[in-house]
């Protein structure tokens, strides 16, 4: 197929300090001791979809992810870095990139999406039916929307729902209506205009955004350059797409858009829960492709298609502190389809009456010593645990030394970190490089070195 594939890896993510550092950008956060970004590019390249732009906020990221990638992926993609300023948004990175875009179609996906949505499938269904924009839809996760951006720790307490409204057409194929995030308050009104359109509409709050689109390069060009203040492809350029596709169709000028603020038609609004189903269409495309006189339209229609995924299907971003601790707990659980390697590395050393239950996860090169425990956690690569240590629901990152004694629950190590003997920390996160010393006793704390 024609694609274009853009992987928008980000960089340093303030929602993920102290885990993501200059030393370890976003996209190379482990998850089951594999970089976030592994689980797109193999996705990818299982859909032989190998010719990727790779964009990353920071040169030194930059750097950092071209490395890695060159190593992993050496003769299986072909892959351009493509460097861009931080803080710029998703379609400001479009943007930014744009005069490298040539292809007839793009997919541009979220590099801390970890799925086993097939990118083939959603592309194939975006070229068969013509459309302007394609957009994955997952089912919400048991455990809430990863979009709620708990950050696990002290902020476990439960905060307002915030969820996507989606209108479809009748056979689920077109995507007619969409309200995001914060847009989303407890009565959602929509214009009458839109329903005489489709005719008939389903409304579903139980889908998420998986922030893997296909586009059409000209149209997605052309938007992005008329709205220069887009900054986001969620929350600006597929609404936006959405909403002109109704707009055309049905004659009636749509709402302009300034960054984003929305302007509404007061007048012309009804409640979704008086809203009665009409007599059902085969498509309000075709329905509108002529006017009310019988002559075919002149003006140009556009599709806005949804590509909803089995409810089977395992889709969750990396986006968060407790969406990277589940992650990294489903993974090593019941999604390990998304993992190649065995769930014991071929290597750790394990002392006399220490424990491994389900579920987990060691490092090759790792060692613990005698008495220890480990459920539910991930243990990178060459660490150094002592005796009578237990390790419950944690992360710990590549190259920590751990030593005698310390207990460690619902937690986040990062790399090359030293525990003295007898830590005890609950619900922590502890920075990369970090020391802590012998006795402590922490819990919901975030532990980091200051930034030179």
């Amino acid at each position: 197929m024609d694609f274009q594939v853009v992987v928008l890896a980000g960089g340093n993510s303030k929602s993920l300090t102290p885990l993501v550092s200059k030393d370890v950008p976003k996209p190379l956060l482990p998850v089951a001791n594999h970089p976030v970004l592994y689980y797109v590019l193999h996705q990818l390249e299982e859909s032989n979809l190998k010719n990727l732009i790779v964009v990353v906020e920071g040169e030194d990221a930059g750097l950092l992810v071209g490395a890695w990638i060159s190593g992993t992926f050496v003769d299986r993609l072909h892959v351009e870095i493509a460097a861009v300023p931080e803080d710029i948004g998703t379609a400001g990175a479009l943007r930014a990139i744009s005069h490298y875009l040539t292809a007839k179609d793009i997919l541009a996906v979220s590099g801390d999406l970890v799925s086993d949505v097939s990118p083939g499938a959603v592309a194939a269904t975006h070229r068969r039916h013509d459309a302007v924009v394609t957009a994955t839809l997952c089912s919400v996760p048991i455990s809430g929307s990863s979009e709620l951006g708990s950050s696990g720790g002290k902020d476990k307490t439960k905060k307002p729902g915030r969820y996507n409204i989606i209108g479809l057409d009748p056979r689920k194929q077109f995507l007619v209506h969409i309200a995001t995030g914060a847009e989303v308050e407890k009565d959602t009104r929509l214009q009458k205009h839109l329903l005489h359109a489709v005719g008939q509409m389903e409304i579903r709050s139980d889908l998420m955004d998986a922030h893997m689109y296909a586009f059409k390069r000209s149209v997605l060009q052309e938007v992005l350059d008329r709205k220069d203040t887009f900054q986001s492809l969620k929350q600006d350029v597929v609404p936006y797409l959405v909403q002109s596709q109704l707009a055309v169709l049905s004659g009636i000028p749509q709402a302009e858009e300034d960054g984003n603020k929305k302007v509404s038609f007061p007048n012309n609004q009804v409640m979704v829960s008086q809203i009665l189903a009409n007599a059902s269409t085969p498509s309000f495309h075709e329905l509108y492709s002529m006017d009310p006189d019988g002559f075919a339209q002149t003006r140009k229609t556009h599709k806005c298609c949804a590509y909803i995924a089995s409810s089977s299907s395992y889709c969750v971003r990396l986006n968060s502190i407790q969406a990277f601790m589940d992650i990294n707990r489903d993974v090593t659980g019941e999604a390990d389809h998304l993992l190649s390697d065995n769930v014991i590395g071929p290597s750790p050393k394990l002392g006399t009456k220490t424990t491994v239950g389900p579920h987990c996860m060691l490092g090759e090169g790792s060692e613990m010593g005698d008495k220890c425990q480990v459920k539910r956690s991930v243990i990178g690569r060459h660490c150094r645990i002592g005796s009578h240590v237990k390790v419950v629901n944690s992360v710990v990152m590549n190259h920590v030394t751990i030593g005698d004694g310390c207990i460690i629950q619902g937690s986040v190590i990062c790399s090359n970190v030293q525990l003295q003997e007898r830590v005890v920390l609950k619900d922590c996160q502890v920075g990369a490089g970090f020391v802590v010393t012998a006795g402590s006793e922490y819990k919901g704390e975030s532990l980091a070195r200051k930034e030179k």
